[in-house]
């Protein structure tokens, strides 16, 4: 039988570890399968618990990092240590519905697909200002990187080997797992699902740390904004100059002396800010190259129950 190893990142889920595995152990009862909690540096019993279950479960393995590291870091350090022939990367707070993971393993396994995923088509429970920046994510991150990431698509997915080692193959330090998945290509079938609100405890994702996340994905995968200062400030340029004739006319016909303080001080105002957001644009690529170069590791484990590891 094929073996299944689920990814599951934690970060301060310790009443949703043993919940989750319940779920699993109910929907997989037919199939092979490990578990692989990654514990994000959590401050809370993530660890203790994880422990526990591992302890009574031959098949639940855990990889606990030194300090939280960041969701992208824990889904690499699953995928890269997860021994199955297929592998799925679910959330621990079951918004991920286990239900699923059935007709996701027979798609994968039987149909022409080396990728089955989920992609949220209702976004009920969620705040309307989250899910209209969400849905202006989408249509922002298509239009400038040229990519046609689905609209509400997930990490939720199950993957053959073959997919998961093409990413690894991408060890970049930044990085955007939606991006990845699909830049690495193979064919992919998507699954819609309602959205479903957490089980226990409260997200860890704030609406800044979203939009954070979503200029680090528009940043990893395009460099169209560090294009957009030439565009301005060829535009601005060829306004200037416009309007730089119409005083001089102005002033040859009407003797129309300059005026206008307030334009001027709008004038520079505008200019320093579109100056100052170029610099800024610039300064993100240039720190995303800085940490690129340092080479640091993408995680470290303090400890875990794998042997090779």
């Amino acid at each position: 039988m094929v073996l299944l190893s689920i990814v599951v990142p934690c970060f301060n889920e310790e009443e949703s570890v043993e919940i989750f595995l319940k779920e699993i152990q109910e929907t997989l009862k037919e199939h092979d399968y490990e578990i692989l909690y990654i514990n994000d540096g959590s401050s809370d019993n993530t660890l203790k618990k994880i422990k526990e279950l591992a302890d009574s479960n031959s098949n639940v393995k855990y990889i606990s990092f030194s300090r939280n590291f960041g969701k992208e870091s824990a889904i690499y350090a699953g995928l890269k240590n997860a021994s199955g022939d297929l592998i799925c990367v679910m959330d621990v707070d079951l918004q991920h519905p286990p239900s699923l993971l059935p007709e996701m393993i027979e798609s994968v396994s039987s149909e022409d697909y080396d990728v089955v995923a989920a992609r949220r088509v209702s976004r009920k429970g969620e705040p309307k200002i989250k899910s209209f920046f969400s849905h202006l994510f989408y249509k922002v991150f298509n239009r400038i990187t040229n990519m046609d990431l689905a609209e509400g698509a997930t990490d939720y997915r199950v993957m053959r080997k073959p997919v998961v080692d093409a990413i690894l193959k991408m060890p970049e330090y930044n990085r955007f797992s939606k991006g990845l998945f699909h830049w690495v290509g193979f064919n992919t079938k998507w699954i819609p699902y309602e959205n479903i609100e957490r089980t226990v405890g409260e997200t860890t994702w704030s609406f800044w740390g979203l939009v954070k996340y979503s200029i680090e994905g528009i940043v990893a995968f395009t460099t169209l904004p560090l294009s957009i200062s030439i565009y301005l400030g060829t535009f601005i340029s060829i306004v200037a100059f416009i309007y730089m004739i119409v005083i001089i006319i102005r002033y040859l016909l009407y003797s129309d002396p300059v005026q206008g303080f307030a334009t001027i001080m709008c004038s520079i105002l505008l200019l320093g800010g579109i100056q100052l957001l170029s610099v800024g644009v610039l300064g993100k690529y240039l720190e995303k190259t800085y940490i690129e170069t340092k080479n640091r590791p993408i995680f470290i484990v303090k400890e875990s129950n794998i042997d090779d590891i």
